[in-house]
């Protein structure tokens, strides 16, 4: 429920305050005083495209902000805090959600949700489970097949909604394995090369069968052999002097001698730096074995190994050049076995995803079937109810038929549903699309949400001028069926008939003032003579005339007594 909504610069409307709330809401004014605005603000805050035209003439930016009530939890509030926004508890369950949009003249917007920046997809997401709203282009949208069937897949209620459900995950079923079989047989050659290649590479891995970092060894082996005598020369000299050359001491006995003179000695201090040179002499001892070891490595070697790690330097390189890399190489080589399996069952797999569809085709006729067959259920129903909300809208002799023609299948079902109105006895039913006046069709949608709201309730109504084209009785039974509606929903109504706006439990009105040749509008909460100075002029375009004053204050009570 939308508690209020802050206009600013929109259209014609300098800045205004809408307190809305529960009930029915009636919002009226003088032809250019910017009744629609309000219509346009609100599609503002449901995620509708902001257009820069309705920037406020010599304003920089419009803006709008929404103050809705919502249930704590639920899919309204889940998306609230997917977009990181907050919404204020209230304790009872219910919480206040503040939902903000500007647009400046240069055409950039920006929404706010619970307090923090959001796309303006956000807001859609939120207008499919808080409104509907009404006007002439949702009048048009019901002329369609698509909005035709919504509205009696939205009547069914819960056992329609299970079949169509059940259909839905039957038909996604059939499509995918369908897709993936055609592809499959389209891609046959394509994938019988993939297989001879992916076969041809695996062959030649597992002849070389490299393993993980060997290029980086191999690498550091052939430097190593490449400067042999080099290496050699080095190690040799370094190996002389620590282990020492003919007459010369080596290390070792040198640094024994120095331990041992200081071992002669009593003092901590010296004794302490004898234990370091001990250490030390164990350390040369080490490295001279190790220099004595990576000497008789070099020997071992030769020219024969060079060659034999350059061939496989060689080989790793043309796996590397082939594959981008020696690790994308060992990749393929773990996995490539259970591609190539499936690779090579394309046949038996054909066959099994055949038969998997042929099974899911037979369950989607099934499925079908009983989404038919609920939808020809609900089709009499909404039929029966609808035809006599349009005898109380001053349609007497009206009769709606919804008729149900198979249509080739869809996601939705293989249905199409038609509205057809007969306006009078013995008259062929027609499509709406076709058979009914802008006046009629205003009437046969607002029965069809009436009859709708019982079985599948919406938080908010909200209607633009669906009284267009009617008057007098019937406009009073469209004021009726309003207030209807609002005792499970709030409703928004912006009307141009009193006998609609007497029903209302909260009347607003925008007015318009004009200041030196710039047209600017507030809005207005209307109670006692006010209510019925409007009143009037709806009724005669005369405020103040008695007989039109005498006719307001009926129609209120009218209205008051049906509350």
């Amino acid at each position: 429920m939308i508690e209020e909504m802050r206009l600013r610069d929109l259209g014609v409307i300098s800045e205004a305050t809408l307190p809305i709330g529960p009930g029915f809401t009636a919002i009226t004014g003088e032809t250019g005083a910017g009744k629609t605005m309000v219509v346009t603000g609100l599609g503002l805050l449901l995620g509708q495209r902001a257009d820069s035209s309705a920037v406020r003439s010599g304003a920089a930016s419009a803006a709008v902000d929404g103050v809705w009530i919502v249930d704590d939890d639920g899919p309204v509030a889940d998306r609230v805090r997917d977009a990181g926004g907050e919404i204020d508890p209230l304790g009872d369950g219910r919480g206040e959600l503040i939902v903000g949009r500007t647009v400046s003249r240069e055409g950039r917007g920006r929404a706010t949700v619970g307090g923090r920046a959001a796309p303006a997809a956000v807001l859609g997401d939120l207008a499919d489970h808080l409104v509907v709203v009404h006007g002439q282009s949702e009048q048009l949208r019901l002329r369609s097949a698509a909005a035709q069937r919504e509205a009696l897949d939205r009547f069914g209620g819960a056992p329609l909604h299970a079949a169509r459900d059940a259909y839905a995950a039957a038909f996604s079923r059939w499509r995918d394995l369908d897709e993936t079989l055609t592809t499959l047989v389209a891609q046959r050659d394509q994938r019988a090369r993939e297989a001879d290649i992916l076969r041809s590479q695996l062959d030649t891995l597992e002849q070389v069968a490299p393993q993980p970092g060997e290029d980086a060894e191999l690498a550091v082996r052939a430097e190593r052999l490449a400067n042999g005598e080099e290496l050699r020369l080095a190690a040799a000299t370094a190996h002389a002097v620590l282990s020492g050359d003919g007459d010369a001491p080596d290390a070792g006995i040198l640094l024994a001698e120095a331990r041992r003179v200081l071992e002669r000695v009593q003092d901590p201090a010296l004794a302490d730096i004898g234990e370091q040179i001990s250490e030390l002499g164990y350390r040369v001892a080490d490295i001279a074995a190790s220099l004595a070891g990576f000497l008789a490595d070099l020997d071992e070697s030769g020219p024969h190994e060079l060659a034999a790690v350059e061939e496989r330097r060689a080989l790793l390189g043309a796996l590397v050049r082939e594959h981008g890399s020696l690790e994308a190489a060992l990749a393929l080589w773990e996995a490539g076995s259970l591609r190539l399996a499936e690779l090579d069952d394309d046949s038996g797999r054909a066959e099994r995803l055949a038969e998997e569809r042929d099974d899911a085709a037979r369950a989607l006729d099934t499925a079908a079937a009983a989404l038919t067959a609920a939808r020809v259920e609900a089709a009499g129903r909404l039929a029966e109810a609808v035809t006599a909300e349009l005898q109380a809208l001053a349609m007497a002799d009206a009769r709606l038929e919804v008729r149900i023609a198979p249509a080739p299948a869809t996601a939705a079902g293989r249905d199409e549903v038609s509205l057809l109105l007969a306006p009078h006895p013995g008259a062929e039913p027609r499509p709406v699309s076709r058979g009914a006046s802008g006046g009629e069709l205003s009437r046969v949608m607002l029965a069809i949400e009436v009859v709708i709201a019982a079985t599948d309730p919406v938080p908010t109504f909200v209607f633009d001028e669906v009284d267009a084209g009617i008057g007098g009785a019937a406009a009073i039974e469209v004021g009726r069926r309003l207030a209807r509606l609002a005792e499970g929903s709030q409703v928004i109504a912006v009307t141009h008939l009193a006998q609609v706006a007497a029903f209302a439990g909260n009347h607003l009105s925008v007015v318009k003032a004009g200041d030196g040749g710039v047209t600017s509008s507030d809005v207005r909460r209307l109670e006692g003579a006010e209510r019925e100075a409007e009143m009037a002029r709806l009724l005669s375009g005369m405020p103040d005339s008695e007989a039109a004053l005498t006719h307001a204050r009926e129609l209120l009570e009218l209205g008051a007594s049906r509350h």
